[in-house]
Formats: C-alpha cells, sequence, structure tokens
C-alpha cells in the first residue's frame, strides 16, 4: 500500500466513530455488532463487556470482517471502509493500558467503566476495501494492509 492510501485509510479511520464488526459464532453463522474504536495507525482497538458473546467468537476463532462508515443522505458522497482482519481480545498488560489510554483519548466516557468488566480487542487489518463514491457509484480502492 502507498503512503498516499494509508493516509486516506488512516484519514477515513479517524474521522468515524462507530464500525460494525462481524465474528463468528459457536454454530458459524456471523454475528455483526456494533462498536466504538479508535485507531492508532491501521490497528484499531474497542473495549466491550468481558462477558460479550463477540470476545467468546474472537477467542474461538480471531477471523472478522467491518465496515466503517456514516448514514449519507446522498449516496455519491458515501466514504467508509470494509476490511477483513484478524482479532484478538488482548492480555498483555501493556497494550491493555495503550488500548485504554486510547479509547479515554477519543471517548471521555471510557473513565466511567470500570476496568474489570472489560475486554480490550485489537484488530489487525489484513485485506482493506476503501469505498469512495464521490470518484463513481460503487467505485472501491481494494489494498492489503
Amino acid at each position: 500500500m502507498d503512503a498516499a492510501m494509508h493516509s486516506r485509510i488512516v484519514g477515513l479511520m479517524k474521522r468515524h466513530n462507530v464500525m460494525t464488526i462481524a465474528t463468528v459464532r459457536k454454530d458459524g453463522y456471523p454475528q455483526a455488532t456494533t462498536v466504538t474504536y479508535v485507531n492508532d495507525g491501521l490497528n484499531i482497538y474497542f473495549g466491550c463487556d468481558k462477558t460479550a458473546q463477540k470476545v467468546k467468537n474472537i477467542k474461538r476463532c480471531g477471523k472478522v470482517s467491518l465496515t466503517i462508515d456514516r448514514d449519507y443522505r446522498n449516496w455519491n458522497q458515501i466514504k467508509g471502509l470494509s476490511m477483513a482482519a484478524d482479532a484478538e481480545v488482548l492480555t498483555d498488560r501493556d497494550e491493555i493500558r495503550h488500548a485504554a489510554a486510547l479509547l479515554a483519548k477519543k471517548f471521555p466516557q471510557w473513565g466511567q467503566v470500570p476496568p474489570a468488566d472489560v475486554s480490550f480487542v485489537k484488530v489487525v487489518p489484513k485485506v482493506i476495501s476503501v469505498l469512495d463514491y464521490t470518484r463513481g457509484f460503487g467505485r472501491t480502492d481494494l489494498v492489503r494492509a
């Protein structure tokens, strides 16, 4: 991926706050869930209740898909991301602190969530589809991370 595309992707990630992440349930069906997130470069972090189904799913299978976008009234303005990625529930204390600090900076309400109730997840993109309908209906660029 060239520097310009990397910058476009990171810029889109920083301008959005919500993503939908699809994990694989035990019965093989995908489960799509909406979460708030923060990114550090291409790496994505989110926190959720440690008993959440998505945590169980990721522990069993770290392959995920996700989308980052908004609700656009005008289709010709759609910009967003779709990704295939690897996810892991963090266990390393330094990585957990890093994720928690990033989330608290972007979302001050994170300071109100009891840390003992939270699992932090790191998502590392592998394949990224960059949607940009301002360049034409259905326009996407597919890149490897």
